[in-house]
């Protein structure tokens, strides 16, 4: 006999089925009264990138009022931006230099499709065409082809303080502020913007499980501070066919392993903190991809009112550093030499010219 699941987990697989058939039902009522109000499909434009050919490009179906541009929307509160109506399943026509192509959403109406185009290195855009409303930009960030090192960096705590590890301030800052109201983490923008300034476009990508509902706040919070423009690689909330919650570290494992495949010739500089599961996460790919990482730089999260310490260690010959800010993980990875990558990793990126 095949083996069977038990009574508790065959209970919670019917009770998330249930929970879901409950969401899609209010998604699918809300929607109908929208519609009979005037309210009509439109999109939202999130960062991308592009490299070997092809543009990922990001974005997401939703139902507004007619007349209206959600893409304008500025700092509101964070549960504001929680309360949108998406468009499952909708189709919508995706430009990039020149070539069109038809995209489909899923079932949270996020658009994630890949365009064969050439595209020069630099800041790029692609549009997103919903019929009866104006085209929508979604950026389109280029890595130029010679460069062999690029960032990964985390948000929640390593971008901007959150607080993940005390729960009730880490959902008040998310829920009731803006990214106005956020604080960036000392040093940071500055640590980020040295480790991109060896070459041109070179590929920085901001990784996070975050919801994609915060997309806006995050690049103008990224801009007004300085950061180094990059993609944004987002999750998003909520019951899924699957489970009651969408597993962050399955998230950040999948797009680290599709980084990976679409960027061979780099070696990644992954920038995180320790409150959550970066340190884990960042060391299972060193090793599974030891010759696409230059460095691991993990910012500790201390208890209020401690120091936080600063240490220093290897995933084989992948420098390791931890510190409390951007500023003391930068005089770490200059000790180590790990700001410059061939001296980091004693060896040439794999498909570059000394490889």
């Amino acid at each position: 006999m095949p083996d069977q699941l038990p009574a508790s987990a065959d209970w919670s697989v019917r009770a998330i089925a249930a929970a879901n058939r409950v969401k899609n039902r209010a998604n699918r009522t809300a929607s109908a009264r929208a519609r009979k109000l005037g309210w009509t499909v439109a999109a939202l434009g999130y960062p991308g990138y592009a490299a070997q050919g092809r543009a990922r490009v990001l974005g997401r179906l939703l139902l507004a009022p007619a007349g209206t541009d959600p893409n304008a929307r500025r700092d509101i509160p964070g549960w504001r931006r929680l309360l949108t109506l998406e468009q499952p399943f909708g189709e919508i026509d995706v430009s990039v230099g020149s070539l069109r192509v038809r995209a489909r959403a899923d079932e949270s109406g996020l658009i994630d499709v890949t365009v064969p185009v050439e595209l020069p290195p630099g800041p790029g855009s692609a549009l997103l065409h919903v019929e009866g409303r104006p085209p929508v930009p979604a950026p389109v960030h280029v890595a130029s082809p010679e460069v062999d090192r690029g960032i990964v960096c985390d948000i929640d705590d390593t971008v901007w303080i959150t607080g993940i590890r005390h729960p009730l301030g880490a959902a008040w800052r998310t829920f009731a502020g803006n990214g106005s109201t956020r604080r960036p983490v000392d040093g940071m923008s500055a640590l980020l913007s040295r480790l991109v300034q060896s070459a041109p476009y070179e590929p920085v990508v901001y990784l996070s499980n975050g919801p994609w509902n915060m997309a806006g706040p995050i690049t103008a919070f990224l801009e007004r501070h300085g950061f180094p423009p990059g993609a944004l690689l987002l999750t998003d909330w909520g019951i899924s066919t699957r489970a009651w919650f969408r597993s962050g570290r399955a998230h950040k494992r999948e797009q680290l392993e599709r980084l990976a495949q679409e960027h061979p010739g780099v070696r990644w500089v992954l920038v995180g903190d320790d409150g959550e599961h970066d340190p884990d996460i960042y060391r299972d790919f060193a090793q599974a991809h030891p010759g696409q990482v230059a460095a691991i730089a993990l910012r500790t999260v201390a208890p209020i009112g401690t120091a936080p310490p600063e240490t220093e260690e290897r995933v084989g010959r992948i420098p390791v550093v931890r510190a409390g800010d951007g500023r003391a993980l930068a005089e770490q990875l200059d000790r180590l030499g790990a700001l410059t990558l061939r001296q980091a990793t004693g060896q040439a990126p794999a498909g570059s010219a000394g490889a």
